[in-house]
């Protein structure tokens, strides 16, 4: 390979070609790696799968920020005999410029995947209280938030007010009736004193011979003719007061679901489903709305039964969207269903959800609910390289500041990670074996490096 010449100056200024190269060696053939395998290489164990991707996002955009510039400002090859200045990081020792980041112990989730459905924890049926009105107006629509009271829609309450109106003149009516009863009674008695008064003189005179027998007995048949007619007259009495009372009733029935033509919520919540169509009639047995009592919702997840061991209710769950990208949400396990399905060997865990306008009933999501939390060894992702064989290496710093490649196994990829030696946040990733705790290892800068190399390490 031919190197291009570096001047530099001498002490008294004097501009000395040097054949120091402008960018490191080449590695050998068996340990070769560079930024354009990092991005071909297809490995296995870790890297494959969603985790695969997510680790490839981290890494490929650590070293695409670090990589791009240096490729776009690299100087094209020049003539052998003209010096070239390299448009290199400067660095103080000669050496590449790298940040580092310490192998830091960490409590790590261990987590099991699944799968769910969201659902309503408290779906309210909202129903017409008054039958046979047709819907007016409906105010409301899905996924609108209503409040205890608010108006869902409105009933037309001019049948009602038609009603009412009959009603009212039906109880005048019947109260009339009453006070015809009541003057009738009083005719009834009057006959009943004068035929008791006779009867009782008839009484008096047929015990002296004045008068005959006959007479007495009509007098007597006159006075319990008028005891029944009292008897008679004071029923019809009590049937128009009856009257009365239902009338009453009638009337008072009718204002009460001239009341209820207002369909209101009766608890806060989401309208889940609008089912009112304006010009519909109310029936007593059809849903109007549906409502999520409290925006409560939960996940329901299907778990094979030989994985229910590991989940215990409370355990933290988190949530994801493969629709949406952007959910990311934390639950908790609330209940695990003490039957398992017999065809499929599965049980469901019900997952609580926090309030949330990305969340629908009936969505799809993915979840991860930890099983237990341990010690793990954890760096910063964009400090692993993928190789093409399928392993991963780090460069580790030596205490001269040489940097040696080591293989590692990788575990859990980590979210949300923040390293106590860069004070950022960052993605992390597990090391199951190949460092110990303490050990520093490049980060920005690694792409450029092989084994052996001297680096000038710079703050972060």
């Amino acid at each position: 390979m031919t190197q291009d010449v570096v001047p530099h100056q001498s002490d008294n200024g004097q501009v000395i070609p040097s054949s120091q190269p402008l960018l490191p060696s080449p590695p050998n053939e068996e340990n070769r790696f560079s930024f354009e395998q990092a991005q071909v290489a297809q490995p296995k164990g870790i890297f494959s799968g969603q985790k695969g991707l997510w680790i490839g996002l981290a890494i490929g955009l650590s070293l695409g920020i670090g990589v791009i510039p240096r490729l776009i400002s690299s100087p094209a090859p020049a003539e052998p005999t003209t010096p070239v200045v390299a448009e290199a990081e400067p660095t103080r020792s000669g050496g590449q410029a790298v940040t580092v980041a310490t192998a830091e112990q960490r409590q790590i989730p261990r987590t099991l995947a699944a799968t769910g459905t969201v659902v309503a924890a408290d779906l309210l049926p909202i129903l017409a209280k008054a039958s046979g009105l047709q819907i007016q107006q409906v105010l409301v629509d899905e996924g609108d938030r209503v409040v205890p009271g608010q108006t869902l829609a409105t009933l037309d309450q001019s049948v009602l007010n038609t009603q009412i109106i009959g009603a009212e003149a039906d109880l005048q009516a019947a109260k009339a009736r009453v006070t015809q009863q009541e003057a009738a009674l009083a005719q009834t008695k009057a006959r009943l004193a004068e035929a008791e008064a006779n009867l009782e003189r008839y009484e008096n005179l047929s015990s002296q011979g004045a008068v005959s027998q006959q007479e007495f007995d009509t007098r007597a048949t006159t006075a319990a003719t008028a005891v029944e007619d009292v008897r008679v007259a004071e029923a019809n009495i009590s049937s128009a007061l009856a009257d009365v009372r239902s009338q009453e009733a009638r009337i008072q029935q009718l204002r009460t679901q001239l009341g209820q033509a207002v369909v209101t919520a009766p608890a806060a919540g989401i309208v889940a489903e609008r089912l009112a169509r304006v010009g519909d009639v109310t029936s007593g047995s059809e849903a109007l709305f549906t409502i999520i009592r409290d925006r409560l919702l939960e996940l329901d997840l299907n778990v094979a039964e030989t994985l229910l061991p590991g989940i215990q209710v409370g355990s933290l769950v988190t949530i994801s969207s493969d629709a949406d990208p952007s959910l990311r949400l934390q639950g908790r396990v609330q209940e695990i269903a003490p039957l398992i399905d017999p065809q499929t060997r599965e049980a469901t865990v019900t997952v609580t959800l926090p309030d949330s306008a990305q969340l629908r009933p009936g969505m799809f999501l993915n979840a991860d609910l930890t099983t237990a939390v341990v010690q793990g060894l954890t760096v910063p992702a964009a400090a692993v390289l993928p190789q093409s064989d399928g392993q991963a290496i780090v460069y580790r710093l030596g205490p001269d500041d040489q940097v040696q490649a080591q293989t590692v196994d990788l575990g859990e990829l980590l979210d949300g990670y923040r390293s106590d030696s860069t004070g950022s946040d960052t993605a992390a990733i597990e090391i199951r074996q190949g460092l110990q705790v303490g050990d520093r290892v490049v980060v920005e800068g690694a792409s450029y490096l092989k084994d052996g190399d001297r680096v000038n390490v710079v703050a972060n």
